[in-house]
């Protein structure tokens, strides 16, 4: 017997499920469905693990089913007798007798109901005894019972009918699911709500008669109703389970490091938000935990599925500008480098940089600045003109290491636009790299499932890090002043903006002490959003999303800055520290973070017709104060040092900054030694301090024409610091009157010579 059974087994093997076939879903991290892919035929199913299931569900179908189950050999000989003498009395079959792994063949294997399908059943049910333990028949049932429509599998169903997962089941839940399959048509909740509850008191009832739960507990369990839901699959992070779908299309349980709830919560709140803002917008936004570059929540788009806005484009993994947001990094490391210190002496005025001259975002320039001013306000000529010196090659390559790669068009080398946003960058990119500024300078790979390794970079040294992040965090949030509403129980938020060219894309990215928190909002097929910038459309959403976020009690205090990290006052505009021997260097002082003790001096100008060199040690007649040319004498003189600002912040400069960094007018009897320029500027046009009116009864402006006399080269026209033209040599320029009021007009070139006029220009 036993060798036809081998012989049998070999002929007839088992029709088990094809492991590589089968729906997929994809889970949050505490086992909640994201989302679920079905098979080839549409069915959905749930692949579970016994020790994932509720015990009362284990104890409702044991007991409702086969209570035989663990002890008998796949058939129950005195259930088969009793169904065989019932259906010779009744001349049909009136119970099947069938046990679990009768169950569990024929779902198998579908036969009829006929005494051959009978048999056929009872015999698979002993080739699956034998070949499986009562644990794994019982896991075939849990993930292959079917459940009423494309539902297959207690934890599909559990999911679909009651909204949770089949380890959290009350009494009542446990038996309805339990009965279902019998009739899963005729029962389902959804649609048989009456019928479905009859069957499941009948379950309640058995229960009671085993003993194996209580009167008391099958009494509240018969109280509880059956709730009718609208069977929907569930479709959070949608973009998030695609991807990990496509990754791994053989794998039936794929798990996220998503959080549930805070994903629904940040899922409607970018819903919501959207809806203020101009028709096919979209939004991307990532919550990472800072601890393990985890992904706590993923929206890849506005709302996925919906056509106008493109809901099927993952803008989380997209290239697009980044506009401004790279410009930490490039502080970073020009802190790393020795370069500036935090309150180096940058110049935001009109520069050409090899035929590129980038403008701000207002068009405005404002003179003299402090590095971290200057990132603070986003300036766009003072990171130019540190990119330029730390080399954009090597800028781009440096975060590439750190995996944070960028994307130029084929066939271009990197070039100074890439800190502007002329360059493509990913979100899930930028926020790995962010993270650093809130794990030491350590950034790395975001992880979306517990089995991603760790990959972790270096993007600056410890001590940059810390002192981008305090530069940051001093941002005040837009809308609010320090002191003036009580914050102190927010946390701090290291924050950045972005915009990139033509208003494609708006950028916010914050990071506290737990969180990097990055959001995107524009339209995925690159169309403009006008006036749609990321402080105005990004940054409220982020701060919305940050403020929701868990916190701790040190989330708001300031951390300590690490060894490498000291705290110096600085003078422009040397940049050097104050020295209490020379204090007429300092004309303004300030108070730095250093890195590893360095102090960088101001860096130098670049232009060669400059005559700057920083410090210039002269000699004066001791009786009028009068200068002394080398080989030039006076019966008394003394020596002074006279600290010079870079030539492009004289226009900025008040009055007395100007004359304490203007050289002593030269000695009637000395010769002129060619130390100050040999060529003046002048504006022709209008005199100093004039005043300008509109003609008599006209409604127009009035318009002066001016030119730059001396000047070779292009020249940059501002007023009140905002570029408005530029000319060639003494090239006139009309300007027209169109604002009121007192207004400064300068004229600067790329070697810094300047001249300015002062008007007054009535209504």
């Amino acid at each position: 017997m036993l060798v036809v059974a081998l012989i049998l087994d070999r002929l007839f093997p088992l029709p088990l499920p094809d492991r590589n076939r089968g729906s997929t879903v994809v889970l949050a991290r505490d086992g909640s469905p994201l989302r679920a892919f079905a098979d080839a035929e549409g069915i959905w199913s749930y692949p579970i693990a016994l020790e994932d299931v509720s015990p009362l569900y284990i104890e409702a179908l044991v007991g409702y089913e086969d209570r035989w189950f663990w002890d008998h050999p796949g058939i129950n000989p005195i259930a088969a007798l009793r169904a065989f003498g019932q259906m010779a009395a009744n001349r049909r079959i009136v119970s099947g007798g069938s046990t679990l792994t009768m169950q569990v063949a024929r779902i198998l294997e579908p036969h009829s109901r006929s005494f051959g399908g009978k048999l056929r059943q009872s015999l698979r049910a002993l080739q699956l005894e034998a070949h499986f333990s009562k644990r794994e028949i019982l896991e075939l049932y849990l993930d292959n019972a079917p459940f009423g429509g494309t539902l297959q599998g207690v934890e599909a169903a559990s999911w679909a009918y009651l909204g949770h997962s089949s380890k959290q089941l009350s009494h009542a839940e446990a038996a309805l699911l339990a009965v279902l399959p019998q009739a899963p048509s005729r029962l389902r909740p959804d649609r048989e709500a009456e019928a479905a509850r009859t069957a499941r008191d009948k379950v309640l009832d058995r229960m009671a008669t085993l003993d194996v739960w209580t009167p008391a507990e099958v009494r509240d369990a018969r109280i509880e109703s059956v709730v009718a839901r609208t069977l929907q699959p569930p479709l959070s992070a949608a973009l998030l389970a695609r991807r990990l779908h496509n990754d791994h299309p053989h794998d039936h349980r794929i798990t996220t490091t998503i959080d549930i709830e805070l994903q629904r919560s940040v899922q409607d709140r970018v819903s919501n938000y959207l809806a203020r803002l101009p028709e096919r917008t979209s939004a991307a936004l990532l919550v990472v935990d800072n601890r393990d570059l985890t992904t706590l929540a993923y929206v890849g788009s506005a709302l996925f599925g919906d056509e106008a806005r493109l809901g099927h484009v993952d803008m989380v993994r997209a290239w697009r500008s980044p506009g401004s947001t790279l410009k930490p990094f490039l502080y970073g490391l020009a802190l790393d480098d020795g370069l500036i210190h935090s309150e180096s002496l940058l110049i935001d005025a009109p520069q050409s940089f090899g035929g590129y001259r980038p403008g701000n975002f207002d068009s405005a320039f404002n003179g003299p600045v402090g590095a971290a001013e200057a990132l603070r306000l986003s300036l766009n000529v003072p990171a130019v003109d540190l990119l330029d010196r730390v080399g954009a090659a090597r800028f781009t390559a440096r975060l590439a290491n750190t995996g944070l790669q960028l994307r130029l068009p084929r066939g271009v080398e990197p070039n100074l636009s890439i800190i502007l946003g002329g360059v493509g960058a990913r979100m899930e990119d930028l926020a790995g790299a962010y993270a650093a500024l809130n794990r030491k300078g350590v950034g790395g790979i975001i992880r979306y499932s517990p089995d991603d390794p760790l990959i972790e970079r270096r993007v600056v040294s410890e001590g940059a890090a810390w002192i981008i992040r305090e530069i940051l965090e001093a941002n005040p949030r837009p809308g609010y002043r320090p002191g003036t509403f009580d914050t102190g129980s927010r946390p701090r938020v290291a924050w950045k903006t972005g915009t990139s060219y033509g208003y494609r894309d708006a950028w916010a990215i914050g990071g506290t002490r737990q969180y990097t928190v990055a959001v995107w909002i524009g339209r995925p097929d690159g169309t403009p959003l006008p006036g749609q910038y990321g402080a105005v459309t990004a940054l409220p959403l982020m701060f919305q999303v940050v403020d929701s976020l868990p916190r701790t009690a040190l989330s708001s205090v300031p951390e300590a800055p690490p060894a490498s990290v000291g705290e110096t006052e600085i003078c422009w505009p040397l940049g050097l520290a104050f020295d209490e021997k020379h204090p007429e260097r300092c004309q303004q002082k300030h108070t730095a973070w250093t890195l590893d003790g360095v102090v960088p001096p101001t860096l130098p100008e670049r232009d060669a017709r400059s005559w700057n060199t920083g410090l210039l040690h002269v000699r004066i007649d001791a009786r009028n104060g009068s200068r002394l040319s080398p080989g030039c004498s006076a019966p008394s003189f003394r020596e002074i040092d006279i600290p010079l600002w870079p030539s492009l912040a004289y226009p900025w400069l008040s009055r007395d900054l100007r004359r304490r960094s203007s050289l002593p007018p030269l000695a009637a009897q000395c010769a002129d030694n060619g130390i100050e320029s040999t060529q003046t500027l002048r504006i022709d046009g209008i005199a100093d301090n004039a005043t300008i009116a509109r003609a008599p009864n006209s409604d127009n402006a009035a318009i002066v024409r001016l030119r730059a006399l001396g000047a070779n080269g292009e020249v940059a026209w501002l007023v009140n610091g905002r570029l408005q033209a530029t000319t060639q040599d003494s090239q006139a320029w009309e300007y027209e009157c169109n604002e009121t009021g007192d207004q400064a007009i300068t004229a600067m070139t790329d070697a810094g010579r300047w001249a300015q006029v002062r008007v007054r220009v009535l209504r």
